[in-house]
Parts: structure tokens; C-alpha cells; sequence
């Protein structure tokens, strides 16, 4: 196959990857009663433990009162905790529960063993292009989030007229 049909191909894989993520994701939040912003807060959470909530609205990209409101909603399912930040004790931070990590395991658990399972067929420099690829598919697609980001800022800008 040529090359460039390759390339075609591995894009056509990517977005069928993407999908697939995409629906792991809205099935998870079907399962915990939540929905994706929920998770993604939560995974946040669990990925960089205790964090302010001015943090997480940083992190999910939300207003200080839409994070609140997904924060409630986690404390209510039992999922995270407010805690005092002992450092500062004007500051809260936000915590999972065991029970999140409990569930986290459950769920995601057996992602990472048939992830390591499929890897497991490839020698070392071949995973190491794996590891390569990840890392570069991960810089163009940062890229073109913030290309889209400054697209939508260029467009919500007020232009000035010259008269």
C-alpha cells in the first residue's frame, strides 16, 4: 500500500479510535448515573488527586459556579469529599472517595490489562514507535485544540471599523 493511502488509513483509524473512546465514556456515565462533564471531573480528581475547585474549573475549562454544581452532584453520588486544605484552612479541596477509586479500578482496571495484553505482541522498538506516534499524535492534536480555541476568540472579538 502507499504511503500515503497508509496515512489515509491510520486517520480513518484515529477517528474510529476517537468514536470508540467517545462511546466508553458515555457508557461509563450511563453506568454511575452521571454525565460527561461529571466524569471528566471526576477523572481529574483521580488522576491528580486533592484539588481546589478553582482547579478543577481551570482543568475542565467551566465557570467557578458550573464547577461547584458538578462537584454537588459527585458529593451527592458519594464519588468525591470537600475537604479543608490543611496548608490553608480558607481553601477546600476537592477529594475522591475510596469508593471512587474502588469503582475506578473496577471500571478501568480491565482497560489497562487488555491494553497491556494487545501491546504485548509488539518488541520493544516497535512499542517504542508506538510510544513515539502517541507522543506526536498528542502534539498536533493540542495544536489544533488551540487553534480552534484562538479561532473562536478571533470571531468573538468586536472588530473595530475605520472610518
Amino acid at each position: 500500500m502507499p504511503k500515503d493511502e497508509i496515512i489515509g488509513e491510520i486517520g480513518m483509524r484515529l477517528r474510529l479510535l476517537q468514536e470508540s473512546f467517545d462511546a466508553f465514556d458515555e457508557a461509563v456515565a450511563a453506568r454511575l448515573g452521571l454525565n460527561r462533564t461529571d466524569t471528566r471531573c471526576l477523572d481529574v480528581v483521580l488522576g491528580r488527586g486533592p484539588l481546589a475547585a478553582g482547579e478543577l474549573s481551570v482543568q475542565l475549562k467551566l465557570s467557578p459556579a458550573a464547577t461547584t454544581t458538578v462537584i454537588d452532584r459527585l458529593v451527592r453520588a458519594g464519588f468525591v469529599t470537600r475537604t479543608q486544605d490543611p496548608a490553608n484552612r480558607r481553601r477546600v479541596l476537592v477529594e475522591a472517595t475510596e469508593g471512587a477509586r474502588v469503582m475506578a479500578g473496577e471500571i478501568f482496571g480491565p482497560v489497562g490489562r487488555a491494553g497491556a495484553k494487545a501491546l504485548a505482541r509488539y518488541d520493544p522498538d516497535q512499542l517504542a514507535v508506538i510510544l513515539d506516534f502517541l507522543g506526536t499524535a498528542l502534539e498536533v492534536h493540542r495544536a489544533q485544540t488551540d487553534r480552534q480555541v484562538a479561532a473562536r476568540n478571533a470571531a468573538s472579538t468586536p472588530k473595530s471599523h475605520s472610518r
